[in-house]
């Protein structure tokens, strides 16, 4: 499968290492498959005067040789992972996490829930109406060596 990932450099050998904390899933080397994704979220380096690139890859690996979590849906089980991950309290030892983005209204909702302003359940029915963008975050260096190939880096 062909995913992308948009940075202000072009990356050739990606990593975990250089992966900040608190993210939607963790952290790890974020990519998404749609690459107007991918070219929208590179927006923000030019706007800050920065080189942007879009970096594209091939995912290929066996389901069964990996732990992985894949939510299909903004809901409560999402919003679990994605507030533990956020308030850096994961535990898990996921090697992959696929789902969907918290975009900026779906970050406004989810400090209006950690602030407690919202219930849970008025949280889950603003997000259900989101249409989830999607990323892929590669959370073990072992899986992005084996199963991610870079094919090409391409400047904005």
């Amino acid at each position: 499968m062909k995913l992308y990932h948009s940075s202000y450099i072009s990356v050739g050998r990606p990593d975990t290492e250089h992966s900040r904390d608190f993210l939607d899933f963790g952290r790890g080397f974020y990519l998404t498959s749609m690459e107007d994704q991918a070219v929208r979220y590179a927006q923000r380096f030019l706007r800050r005067n920065k080189e942007a690139w879009i970096n594209t890859y091939e995912l290929e690996f066996d389901p069964a040789e990996w732990k992985i979590l894949e939510f299909d849906a903004y809901d409560k089980i999402w919003l679990d992972f994605v507030s533990k991950c956020r308030a850096g309290k994961d535990d898990t030892d996921f090697d992959m996490v696929v789902g969907g983005i918290a975009n900026d209204k779906v970050i406004q909702t989810l400090d209006r829930y950690f602030e407690g302003e919202l219930s849970e359940n008025e949280t889950l029915g603003l997000l259900k109406y989101e249409k989830p963008n999607n990323q892929y975050c590669i959370r073990s260096q072992m899986m992005l060596n084996d199963c991610l190939k870079h094919i090409e880096s391409r400047k904005l």
